[in-house]
C-alpha cells in the first residue's frame, strides 16, 4: 500500500493509465483530496465502484491522526502533535498573522544534528518523512484552522536538507496548482548549512526563501553550540549563499539564537555585522527557548534591543522574532519529546 500524497499529477496519471483507467481520474482524485479535503476513495461520488476498489488496494490517504492540540493563552499559536501511520510522532505549529496563517512543519522524526539549543535532537533521528507526510501536515492543519494555510516554514523538527530529495519533490507538490496551490516565495526552508545542497537548492531555480541557522559569528563560537560547525566553516557557508543570491536573486535569511552570555554581547554583535555587511541578506533574531536538557538562557529584553540596534547601524536588515507559544512548549522538539516520555513511563 503506497500513500497516494507522495504521487505527483504525472505519477498518478501513468498509474491510472497502467490500470486500465483514464488518464484525466487522476485529477479528479487530487481534487477531491486537496481542494474539497475528503480523505477517504468511498466518498469520491464521480469515481466509479471499480476505480475506487482499486484505489483502496493499492493506496492509502496518509493524514495523520491528530494526538494531541496546546493552544497558546497568550497568541493565536496551537502546536499540534501528529501520529503517523507506522505509530511514530511529529509535531507542527500554527501561528495566525494579520496577514495570513503560517505552519511550521517538521521533515524528519527526530533530527541528527545535534544542535546544543534545540529539543528536537536530543531523542536523535528515527527516519525521514516522505514528501506526502511532510504535505500532509499542511493539510491537518488547515482543517484544524478552518482556514486556508498560506505560509509554510520548514523549520520544524529534522535538517531539511539531510532528507534533500523528499523535501524537493514536497516542494514541487506543496506549490503545484492541482494540490494546495501554495507560492513558493511563501515558504521558507532552514538549514543549519550543509553547503553542497545550498549549490545544489541553488541550481534548481526555485523562489523560496533560504534561511540559514548561523547563530555565532566565528567558526570557534559556533563548534560550541553546532556540531555541523565542525563539518562545515562559516566562510564555506557564506560562499554557498552569495552562489544562491547569484543564480535566484532571493535575500538569504540567517537565524541567530540569543543565548545569554555565549553569543548575545555587543562585541558578537559588532563582529556579526562586519561578517554580514553587503550581503543581500536579512538577520532573524531570536530570543533563544529554554530547554531544561540544557542550560542555555534567554538574552535580556535590553540586550536584544542593543543587539539588533548594532546590526542596524552597520546597515544590516534585522528583526525580533515574536515569541509565540512560549506556554505551550512550541520550540522545536519539546512536545514530541515530553510525549515520549510520558509514554516510556
Amino acid at each position: 500500500m503506497k500513500n497516494i500524497l507522495d504521487f505527483s499529477l504525472t505519477e498518478l496519471q501513468q498509474w491510472m493509465k497502467d490500470n486500465g483507467e483514464g488518464a484525466f481520474r487522476a485529477k479528479q482524485v487530487m481534487e477531491w483530496i486537496y481542494k474539497k479535503e475528503i480523505w477517504s476513495f468511498e466518498d469520491m461520488t464521480n469515481l466509479s465502484k471499480s476505480l475506487i476498489s482499486k484505489l483502496n488496494n493499492n493506496f492509502y490517504i496518509g493524514i495523520p491522526e491528530v494526538v494531541e492540540v496546546s493552544k497558546s493563552e497568550k497568541d493565536d499559536t496551537q502546536k499540534i502533535l501528529l501520529g503517523l501511520k507506522d505509530g511514530n510522532v511529529i509535531e507542527a505549529v500554527l501561528m495566525r498573522y494579520k496577514h495570513g496563517n503560517s505552519i511550521c512543519i517538521s521533515t524528519q522524526v527526530g533530527c541528527r544534528m545535534g544542535c546544543r539549543f534545540c529539543a528536537s535532537t536530543l531523542e536523535g533521528m528515527v527516519r525521514n518523512l516522505t514528501a506526502g507526510e511532510i504535505l500532509s501536515q499542511i493539510m491537518i492543519g488547515q482543517k484544524i484552522l478552518e482556514d486556508r494555510i498560506s505560509n509554510v516554514v520548514l523549520m520544524g523538527s529534522g535538517e531539511p536538507f539531510d532528507n534533500f530529495d523528499n523535501v524537493m519533490k514536497f516542494l514541487l507538490l506543496v506549490n503545484a496548482d492541482y494540490g494546495l496551490n501554495i507560492g513558493q516565495r511563501h515558504i521558507t526552508l532552514s538549514t543549519c548549512g550543509i553547503v553542497p545542497k545550498i549549490y545544489e537548492l541553488a541550481d534548481k531555480g526555485m523562489q523560496i526563501t533560504l534561511a540559514i541557522s548561523l547563530h555565532a559569528f566565528s567558526d570557534e563560537k559556533r563548534r560550541e553550540i553546532m556540531p555541523i560547525a565542525n563539518k562545515y566553516m562559516i566562510k564555506e557557508i557564506l560562499d554557498a549563499c552569495r552562489y544562491y543570491i547569484e543564480k535566484t536573486n532571493r535575500r538569504v535569511t540567517f537565524e541567530y539564537s540569543l543565548v545569554k552570555d555565549i553569543n548575545d554581547s555587543k562585541e558578537d554583535a559588532k563582529a556579526l555585522s562586519q561578517l554580514l555587511k553587503g550581503l543581500l541578506c536579512h538577520v532573524n533574531l531570536i530570543p533563544v527557548n529554554e530547554v531544561k536538557e540544557n542550560n542555555f538562557k534567554k538574552s535580556s529584553k535590553k540586550t536584544i534591543e542593543d543587539f539588533a540596534n548594532i546590526l542596524k547601524n552597520y546597515g544590516v536588515e534585522v528583526t525580533v522574532r515574536r515569541e509565540m507559544g512560549s506556554d505551550i512548549n512550541a520550540a522545536c522538539g519539546q512536545l514530541r519529546r515530553n510525549y515520549i516520555k510520558s509514554q516510556s513511563k
